[in-house]
């Protein structure tokens, strides 16, 4: 495999890294729990809330990229939700600080990015068969 093939597919796992984490964290939008306290931490046997993604995409020293996920931060935001029975006094609960329309926008991102990678190995892999051809 050239390096220019090594680092679209690079780029493509990136893409793919992109949408898994993207999905997860639409997957979860709903997904609430109790409100940390002030030190930070959710009273024993309280459901935690879920905690949101983000991929951290760094380039690689001989070309191409690689992907870290992580959470977000924050990664809760307080909603009102009384009937909740962990609710605190208020009625609030702790609720994942996800952006629908920004995952959506991070979801065609991925694909498009996807795509133009895919289109970088195709073009490549068609210059080597021609070089192979001259050459025979």
């Amino acid at each position: 495999m050239s390096s220019i093939s090594t680092i679209a597919l690079s780029g493509m796992n990136a893409a793919v890294r992109r949408l898994e984490v993207s999905a997860s964290n639409v997957a979860n939008v709903m997904s609430t729990g109790a409100l940390p306290g002030a030190d930070g931490t959710v009273a024993a046997g309280s459901p935690q809330a879920y905690a949101p993604l983000d991929v951290v995409q760094t380039a690689t020293a001989g070309g191409g990229t690689q992907t870290s996920v992580r959470t977000s931060n924050p990664s809760t935001v307080a909603t009102s939700d009384p009937q909740a029975p962990f609710a605190n006094q208020d009625g609030q609960v702790a609720a994942p600080s996800i952006d629908l329309a920004q995952e959506m926008i991070s979801q065609m991102v991925a694909k498009y990015s996807y795509a133009a990678n895919l289109k970088v190995m195709k073009a490549d892999d068609q210059m080597a068969k021609t070089l192979l051809d001259v050459r025979a």
